[in-house]
C-alpha cells in the first residue's frame, strides 16, 4: 500500500498550521536518528452528510497510550489533538483523506537519552481515497510468512504504535515485496501468527472468525476492533485465539485490516491457494459492512464517526 501525496492544505506542528513545504524538522532530531517517535494513522471518509474522522477518540486514546508506553508526555490534551486533527483536516480542503498525528522527540541534545529534547507534536493529512484501498477486496493479496520474526513484547511495547517497531515489519514488507508478493506475515518468537507489516490478520473456519489475541505481539489495531464488533453484529462467531501457520494454510478465507487497507482478502500464503483463491463470503460480508459503516449507512455504528 504506498501513500501519494499531494501538497494541498497546512500541516499543524506544535500548534500552529504551517503550509505544506514548510513543515520541517531538523536533521538532528532525536525521532531521526532513534526513533523515538510515535503515531497514528487516521481516515476522514467522504459520507452523503459530508466528510467524517473515523473512531476520532479511540485514535487519540491510542496515541497517547503509546507515548506513554515510551515515557512520554505529550504536551497537549487529548481534546486538543482532536481539535487540531480536525482543523487540519479542514484546512485540507480534502473531502477523504489520510490524516498522520505523530509525537516525537525533537532537536536540542543528541545522545541516546531523549529527555532534554522538547516533544514537539504534528498532524499531516494527504488524499486517499476509498477506491485506492480496492485491490485486496477483489482480486485477494498474495503473502509470505516472513523469515523475520515480529518484535517481542519482553524487548518493546508492541501495543503501543510506535516508529521503532515498524523498523521490524518494513524488513518484513521488503522481503516479501522483492519476492514478488503483496505483503508479509510475521510470526512471533514461539511461532504463532502475529500480524501482518501493517495490518492485523483473520481467518474463518466452518464459519467461525479467529484472530490471534494482544498477548501474541499484535498492534491492538482499531480496524481490526472495529471488524471484530461489526461481525458480531452481523451474528457471526468471533474468537481470539493463539494460531499456527498451518491453521493459514487449511483456512477457509483470510482477510487482514488496518486503517489504510480496511478489510483486505488474502487468497494466496507461501504459494498456498487459501480456500477456492477467491475472497471468501464472509469476507466479502465484512467488506460491505465495514463500507457501509465508514460511510455513516449503519446507524449502530454511528458514534464512530466524527463529522468536520
Amino acid at each position: 500500500m504506498f501513500f501519494a501525496m499531494k501538497e494541498v492544505g497546512k500541516i499543524w506542528m506544535n500548534g500552529k498550521l504551517v503550509p505544506f513545504k514548510d513543515a520541517k524538522v531538523h536533521v538532528l532530531t532525536h525521532a531521526l536518528h532513534y526513533s523515538t517517535a510515535v503515531f497514528e494513522g487516521i481516515r476522514c471518509y467522504k459520507t452523503r452528510k459530508g466528510s467524517a474522522i473515523f473512531r476520532l477518540s479511540e485514535h487519540v486514546d491510542r496515541l497517547f497510550k503509546s507515548a506513554e508506553l515510551y515515557s512520554m508526555k505529550i504536551p497537549y490534551s487529548k481534546k486538543k489533538i482532536s481539535q487540531a486533527i480536525i482543523k487540519t483536516t479542514k484546512a485540507s480542503t480534502l473531502k477523504e483523506c489520510y490524516i498522520r498525528p505523530i509525537a516525537y522527540y525533537g532537536y536540542n541534545v543528541l545522545g541516546l537519552t531523549p529527555t532534554k529534547n522538547k516533544i514537539d507534536v504534528a498532524i499531516a493529512c494527504w488524499e486517499w481515497k476509498t477506491g485506492e484501498s480496492r485491490a485486496g477486496r477483489v482480486n485477494g493479496a498474495r503473502c509470505k510468512v516472513s523469515k523475520w520474526l515480529r518484535i517481542d513484547s519482553r524487548s518493546q511495547p508492541m501495543l503501543s504504535k510506535a516508529a521503532s517497531n515498524y523498523a521490524n515489519a518494513v524488513l518484513a514488507r521488503m522481503e516479501a515485496l522483492n519476492g514478488g508478493y503483496d505483503e508479509a506475515i510475521m510470526l512471533n518468537y514461539r511461532g504463532d501468527v502475529a500480524e501482518g507489516s501493517a495490518e492485523n490478520i483473520f481467518l474463518v473456519k466452518n464459519n467461525k472468525i479467529f484472530t490471534p489475541p494482544l498477548s501474541s505481539d499484535i498492534l491492538p489495531g482499531i480496524t481490526r476492533d472495529s471488524a471484530i464488533k461489526i461481525a458480531k453484529k452481523e451474528g457471526l462467531v468471533v474468537k481470539e485465539k493463539k494460531l499456527k501457520r498451518r491453521d493459514l494454510y487449511v483456512a477457509d478465507e483470510v482477510f487482514m485490516t488496518g486503517t489504510a487497507a480496511e478489510v483486505k482478502s488474502v487468497t494466496e500464503i507461501d504459494n498456498k491457494i487459501i480456500g477456492n483463491g477467491k475472497p471468501g463470503k464472509i469476507t466479502r460480508k465484512l467488506q460491505k459492512a465495514f463500507k457501509a459503516t465508514t460511510l455513516g449507512k449503519d446507524k449502530k455504528f454511528s458514534r464512530w464517526l466524527t463529522y468536520i
